[in-house]
C-alpha cells in the first residue's frame, strides 16, 4: 500500500480506484472487505503463523463446495526449515529440468487477456522499480517465484487424477476460500501456478504418487508491508466485460 491506501490498474497499467459493492447488508459488507482486502502477497516476514490459526484456515477452507462433494483436494503444507528445503527442491529443478505441469499451460493470452496480464505485470514492475524492457530484472523477480516470496509456508494443492479436470477446478474454489480465510485471519497469501511447472519435483519431494496432479501453492504468511513488492494492486473487469443478461 500507499500512503495507506489500495493503488490498482485499469487494462492499460493506468491507476483506478477500487469501489465497494453498493447497498450491502452486513454480512455483505464483510464479505466484500474480504474480497476487496485480499492481494497476492510477493514479500513475506521470516515470523512463522501460529499452528492454531493455520488450523483455523484448513477447517474454514474445507468447507468448499466440490461436484459431488468429492472434496478432491489434498493438502501438504511446509514450516520453516521444511519451506526452504522444498525452495532449495524448486530452484534446483528449474535449472535442470523440463517446464512440466499435470495441466495445460495456456497457449497464449490474447485480447482483453493479453491487455489484463500485461497490466499486472506493469503494475508489479512499477511497484518495485523495474524498468519496461529489462529482461534480467524480470526474471529475477520471476525467480522469487520459487522461493515463495520469503513466505514462511507453502501449502501445496493436489487433485485426484482420475477426476481430471473438473477436480482442479474444485481445487480452484479450495484456493480461493483458503486465501479469503486467511486474510480473515491477518494472515497474507499469493497462489503460485508456478510451482505446478515442476510437478514432477513437486511429487517427489513430497513422497506423493503419480495419480496426485499438482495444481498450485499458496505461500503464506505475514506480510513485510513496507516491502514495494505489495505497494500496489490489481483491479476487475466491469460486470458489463464479462456478464451477458437474456430476459
Amino acid at each position: 500500500m500507499r500512503n495507506g491506501k489500495n493503488v490498482v490498474y485499469d487494462a492499460h497499467g493506468k491507476q483506478k480506484k477500487d469501489e465497494a459493492v453498493p447497498d450491502c447488508n452486513a454480512e455483505c459488507r464483510i464479505f466484500d472487505r474480504l474480497l476487496s482486502g485480499r492481494y497476492s502477497c510477493r514479500a513475506f516476514r521470516p515470523n512463522l503463523v501460529p499452528k492454531s490459526t493455520i488450523l483455523k484456515i484448513l477447517r474454514l477452507a474445507q468447507k468448499t463446495a466440490s461436484w459431488n462433494n468429492v472434496q478432491p483436494w489434498q493438502v501438504h503444507i511446509t514450516s520453516g526449515a521444511e519451506t526452504e528445503r522444498f525452495a532449495s527442491t524448486l530452484q534446483e529443478a528449474v535449472h535442470t529440468e523440463p517446464h512440466v505441469s499435470d495441466f495445460e499451460w495456456p497457449s497464449a493470452y490474447h485480447g482483453v487477456y493479453r491487455d489484463r496480464r500485461r497490466a499486472c505485470g506493469f503494475g508489479l514492475y512499477a511497484a518495485v522499480g523495474i524498468a519496461r524492457g529489462d529482461r534480467e530484472a524480470s526474471a529475477r523477480q520471476t525467480a522469487e517465484n520459487f522461493k515463495f516470496f520469503g513466505a514462511p509456508h507453502v501449502a501445496i494443492i493436489t487433485s485426484d487424477s482420475a477426476i481430471g479436470v473438473y477436480g482442479a477446478i474444485d481445487c480452484g474454489a479450495y484456493v480461493s476460500n483458503f486465501m479469503l480465510a486467511a486474510h480473515s485471519l491477518n494472515i497474507a497469501t499469493i497462489a503460485q501456478g508456478a510451482i505446478a511447472s515442476r510437478s514432477q519435483a513437486v511429487r517427489k519431494h513430497f513422497g506423493m504418487s503419480d495419480d496426485r496432479k499438482v495444481v498450485c501453492g499458496i505461500s503464506f504468511g505475514f506480510a513485510d508491508e513496507s516491502h514495494p513488492a505489495n505497494a500496489f494492486r490489481t483491479t476487475r473487469a466491469d460486470l458489463n466485460e464479462v456478464v451477458a443478461w437474456l430476459e
